[in-house]
């Protein structure tokens, strides 16, 4: 089962992952109602004080899972589904020893800021093994001073003596799969682990030296009432984490719950839901001291914001090693083969596991600049605009979808319902159409 939704950002470049809070399916942002204008608001303190330069990051990804969870749509694999291929934890290993050579005679020696091991279920493979990448990461590369080093682990793979072996490695950061506190929400998502495990383990994280501390939820869930959400954050905020991201349940095309929705068997998420939840999630993270610093992420200091996601989002570079990763650089963007038997075969081989790349022009980088940075609680500059993408923003202030404060000092910056609207904001800023 994939552990989080927090590597988020290596979706971003797809077309897939998280968007808005809400979805509507003719402009993938959903949720409409008549509201007077926002209060102008400042900048929350978790951001208020960037002086951000995006970072050169590492991205890995492990794609094995113990089991496929009914909503997943990543690429993992389970043991049955990779029998008979000779894909193994240990080749995948050796197969990342070699990407990290490849990416060092591409890059060169140049220190990495921040490393994400995603998946999958990287806590699956061991602290050993996940040490073992990050030290050869290491090696290569060499960590700047105050690198952050992340890793997502399934709450059921991890115990007090794997988190003692991950700070002693030097992982800085746990991303913990929690989704909800309800049985019944978890029996529909297919989550193995118990209600508690998720706090017991961020607790253990804490515990054990790891200095930053994330829990995913999921929500507006087929059968999740609004007490369910309430008493998932309360176990949220009771495990004592810096890091909280929400995710809106997404039903993905070929997964076990499309086929269940398609069946009759679950309702599809409800729209309307969906935003009043997030609304509640908002209210209650931003009364316990958390700041909203992207559409779905909060954090309770700016320490605690997740600096490699930030990387995705503010146009850094990024090396992904592992089956199906993506890449970035300087504008160009490769991804890898999936399936971990010929990643590994062609590494083996002495041939890049590169799937297909494609190079972005300027039109469409600006395109996913202003895509991606819009959803920040700083926003992006109206030079990114043209004259009709301006003239949308000042529209969009009007209704209360954008900051009017802010967009008289030269930013766009979303309001709560706007972060509701996400989506059709950045569409209508890029066509210039009425909002």
């Amino acid at each position: 089962m994939a552990t989080s939704h927090e590597s988020q950002g290596q979706r971003m470049h797809t077309g897939k992952g998280a968007t808005c809070p809400v979805h509507d399916p003719s402009v993938s942002a959903c949720w409409e109602r008549t509201h007077s204008p926002a209060v102008p608001a400042p900048v929350p303190a978790a951001v208020a004080d960037w002086s951000f330069v995006p970072p050169f990051g590492i991205y890995v990804h492990v794609p094995f899972c113990a089991a496929r969870c009914g909503y997943c749509d990543f690429n993992t694999y389970t043991a049955s589904e990779l029998a008979g291929s000779g894909a193994s934890p240990d080749g995948w290993l050796a197969a990342v020893h070699r990407e990290i050579d490849l990416a060092l005679r591409t890059v060169g020696r140049r220190p990495v800021d921040t490393v994400f091991v995603g998946g999958g279920t990287p806590s699956l493979i061991g602290a050993g093994r996940l040490g073992e990448v990050l030290g050869a990461v290491r090696d290569a590369f060499g960590l700047a001073p105050g690198a952050e080093v992340t890793t997502e682990s399934n709450p059921e793979s991890t115990s007090p003596e794997f988190f003692a072996e991950l700070a002693a490695a030097g992982f800085t950061r746990v991303s913990l799969g929690m989704q909800s506190a309800a049985p019944h929400v978890l029996r529909v998502l297919e989550r193995r682990h118990t209600p508690g495990r998720a706090v017991a383990a961020a607790r253990e994280a804490r515990a054990a030296g790891i200095g930053h501390v994330n829990l995913d939820l999921i929500y507006a869930t087929p059968g999740e009432t609004d007490d369910d959400l309430r008493a998932s954050l309360d176990a949220v905020l009771d495990a004592g984490v810096d890091h909280v991201s929400a995710y809106s349940l997404i039903v993905e095309d070929g997964t076990a719950l499309a086929r269940r929705v398609a069946r009759g068997e679950l309702p599809a998420p409800d729209d309307d839901v969906a935003a009043a939840r997030y609304e509640l999630i908002d209210d209650r993270l931003s009364a316990a001291g958390f700041d909203w610093y992207e559409v779905s992420n909060w954090a309770s200091s700016p320490e605690a914001v997740c600096r490699h996601n930030l990387g995705y989002w503010l146009d850094g570079d990024w090396w992904g090693l592992g089956p199906g990763a993506h890449s970035h650089l300087d504008g160009a963007r490769w991804w890898n083969v999936k399936h971990p038997a010929r990643y590994a075969a062609l590494l083996r081989a002495g041939d890049a596991p590169e799937a297909d790349r494609e190079v972005l022009t300027g039109s469409e980088r600006q395109t996913e600049r202003v895509m991606l940075q819009l959803r920040l609680a700083t926003g992006l500059p109206l030079a990114l605009l043209d004259d009709p993408g301006a003239a949308a923003a000042g529209r969009a202030a009007e209704d209360g979808l954008l900051d009017p404060a802010h967009l008289a000092a030269g930013r766009a910056v979303l309001t709560r319902p706007g972060r509701l609207l996400a989506d059709r904001v950045v569409q209508q800023l890029l066509a210039g159409a009425p909002v």
